[in-house]
């Protein structure tokens, strides 16, 4: 019995599926999940010695790689000085300061932990700040794990959402109207319906929880005119995207302007830290300025602070994305050997299905789950790790090569081609 299957066997004794997360217990791949004991670079080393180069980066926010000698520094200094407070610190306001150069449409940010709970928290200001119930969101985005979010849409092409998990109870979703994406018809339908009940509207300007599905600028700003129109808030959802594509959100890719920003992943560094981003017309409706209620003991944490601080003033000089900006030019020109890839900027994804790179979450079919976990287990032999899901993507980093984007390559169509 290997290393990973005997840590497997007693997570399970104390773990509910002997994992923390879902995706990481290898169901829809098959096998047992590979337990890691350290992170060198663009590199995994697994407990029994293996080495993988990770295209996984913690699911996004190790965009310097892993244990940056430079982030590392930072956070042994701070955690010497004390782990944490529960008090102001330096640390906060340079942090602030750091994502409103990134963001300089805004003049706010409130920092909080998780990606769940910037969500969260910028729905709960979008109410407070408009005096209205309704949230809009669309099929195939995820938002975290609070109940409003954890939705699916009903029968119809603009319905009200009904729960996407037990122990979400109708009256959390029913306020979630849940519209497909890329759909002109059901969106101009959503606000000429609801529009003046919504307190928002939320997107990810890239889906990437379903594959990666790129949307058109043009149905992003028109979902933007609607809630102008109707007095709805735009909300970007970037806990993915935020600092992904330079030193800036994806606004500034496809030429957005939203009223708020959740953030996550890279802002942290690879430690726990996120945020909501915004004018201070609404931000300053938090407490202690305003009505709006959010805290958390370990909002604004010193040691993961000086994370996220230091990672992002390694990206404000460039280098990572000039580099990153390279492996992307490389990646387009490598033959694929008859697998469709979708890349946008840092990020990539096989696409196992038919025709054109889909827009939309209802092109994903169950059948794609079985032909990537023949490539995932041929990647896993060759050295190499993926998100073990058919339908997450994967990421580039500061550390990848271009040879580490050829072997990503060429062992996928080797796997295809059996």
């Amino acid at each position: 019995m290997s290393t990973h299957e005997e840590l497997f066997e007693r997570a399970r004794r104390v773990l509910p599926g002997g994992v923390s997360s879902p995706v990481r217990a290898f169901k829809s791949v098959g096998g047992t999940p590979r337990y890691v004991a350290r992170g060198e670079g663009a590199t995994l080393v697994g407990e029994d010695g293996e080495r993988w180069t990770d295209f996984c980066l913690a699911w996004g926010p190790l965009i310097l790689g892993h244990a940056h000698p430079e982030v590392v520094e930072a956070v042994q200094k701070a955690a010497a000085d004390g782990l944490a407070f529960g008090t102001t610190t330096r640390a906060e306001v340079e942090l602030g300061e750091r994502i409103l150069q990134a963001y300089p449409r805004h003049d706010r940010v409130r920092l909080m932990v998780t990606g769940s709970e910037a969500v969260m928290t910028a729905l709960r200001l979008a109410r407070g700040h408009t005096g209205r119930a309704k949230i809009l969101k669309f099929g195939g985005c995820y938002h975290g794990c609070a109940d409003a979010m954890l939705v699916k849409a009903g029968s119809g092409l603009v319905s009200f959402g009904i729960g996407d998990s037990a122990g979400v109870p109708t009256s959390a979703a029913a306020d979630t109207l849940v519209v497909p994406l890329d759909d002109d018809a059901a969106l101009e339908a959503a606000f000429r319906d609801h529009g003046h009940e919504l307190a928002a509207a939320i997107v990810e300007g890239l889906p990437a929880n379903n594959g990666l599905l790129v949307q058109r600028p043009a149905w992003l700003k028109r979902l933007q005119a609607l809630c102008r129109e109707y007095g709805a808030l735009f909300i970007l959802d970037e806990v993915i995207t935020g600092f992904r594509f330079g030193y800036h959100g994806y606004d500034r890719v496809v030429g957005l302007e939203p009223d708020l920003h959740s953030l996550g992943k890279i802002v942290g560094g690879g430690l726990p830290v996120a945020a909501v981003v915004g004018n201070h017309k609404v931000l300053d409706q938090l407490a202690p300025e305003g009505p709006v209620y959010q805290a958390g003991t370990m909002g604004g944490n010193p040691v993961a602070l000086a994370a996220g601080n230091k990672t992002l003033e390694i990206l404000a000089r460039g280098d990572t994305y000039a580099h990153l900006a390279q492996l992307g030019r490389t990646f387009d020109a490598l033959d694929k050997g008859g697998v469709q890839w979708v890349r946008q900027g840092a990020i990539v994804w096989p696409w196992l299905g038919d025709g054109p790179p889909p827009r939309t979450d209802t092109a994903l079919h169950p059948s794609m789950k079985p032909v990537y976990g023949r490539i995932f287990a041929a990647w896993l032999e060759a050295g190499i790790y993926m998100p073990p899901s058919a339908f997450e993507v994967g990421f580039l980093c500061g550390q990848h090569s271009a040879e580490d984007l050829a072997k990503l390559v060429r062992v996928a169509a080797e796997a295809v081609a059996g």
